[in-house]
């Protein structure tokens, strides 16, 4: 499969390298639980509250189902549960000693406007009586879809741009396509698809930031889906934790670097906090 370079929004810049094919991992993680998310209140981006004790449980259990994945970059939303969750997971990963993480704003939650702080279930109302549903519902002064997709198609562009020119990256070897097709039959663990990559992105966000990067992927960028995974699950809001990983291939075309395929191994996993329940 390849991707036109108008889909990906961007060709992304990178110095020359003798590399002609790369495949990156990306896992997403949305945050742990906040006293807001517990009482059933929408945060957005106004409030910016801390995890709850059962928040930093599930954000260890997460750093503990992660401990021997190998990441070479981590990014994260700038806003309070985001970061303590990404600090609770890199503390327990030896492979992000090494790493800073990267707090990157184009990474916050979707703006909700007037409706922040109020109870999700009234949103979800606001969102009926409109005949739209939640959480792609805009309320007042919130921001739309195609807003966040927006951020999203930022970011993309910058984390690519960033993990394609480290150095070290181009004295690696090639991972061809067959290999990469490979993964989906690998055990369901928390290595499932990285095996063999040449980078690996931790990306800590939010709920509704992840349904519309998702949709985005699938529906835009051509993303391959798990087998057997309905469009209603794949666009669902992940859990607290919730983890989606992808492989990524990207490839040089006259010395830029440009996105050719795109691979869901897994959506929403919460395997890990299981035992929380």
């Amino acid at each position: 499969m390849r991707l036109s370079p108008v889909s990906v929004s961007n060709l992304y810049s990178m110095a020359t390298t003798d590399v002609t094919a790369l495949t990156f991992g990306l896992t997403l993680v949305r945050h742990g639980e906040t006293q807001y998310n517990k009482e059933g209140l929408l945060q957005g981006q106004a409030v910016d509250s801390p995890l709850s004790e059962t928040g930093r449980q599930q954000a260890d259990a997460a750093g503990r189902y992660l401990r021997d994945v190998n990441f070479t970059n981590v990014f994260v939303s700038d806003m309070l549960r985001a970061k303590q969750t990404a600090e609770t997971i890199m503390k327990h990963n030896s492979s992000c000693l090494r790493l800073q993480m990267i707090c990157d704003p184009l990474l916050k939650e979707k703006s909700f406007g007037v409706a922040e702080g109020k109870p999700v279930k009234e949103v979800r109302e606001m969102a009926q009586a409109a005949g739209q549903s939640f959480p792609n519902f805009t309320p007042p002064h919130g921001e739309t879809q195609e807003q966040v997709k927006e951020r999203v198609r930022q970011f993309m562009e910058k984390m690519l741009l960033l993990m394609g020119n480290e150095d070290w990256l181009h004295r690696g070897k090639d991972v061809s396509s067959a290999s990469v097709r490979e993964t989906q039959q690998e055990e369901q663990n928390a290595h499932q698809g990285v095996q063999g990559v040449q980078a690996h992105a931790l990306v800590v966000t939010h709920g509704a930031y992840m349904c519309v990067a998702v949709r985005h992927f699938v529906e835009e960028l051509g993303c391959d889906v798990p087998q057997g995974c309905d469009r209603a699950h794949m666009f669902s809001l992940s859990p607290n934790t919730g983890m989606c990983r992808f492989i990524l291939t990207v490839g040089k075309e006259q010395d830029t670097l440009v996105l050719s395929g795109i691979h869901c191994v897994f959506i929403h996993r919460k395997d890990h906090v299981k035992e929380l329940h």
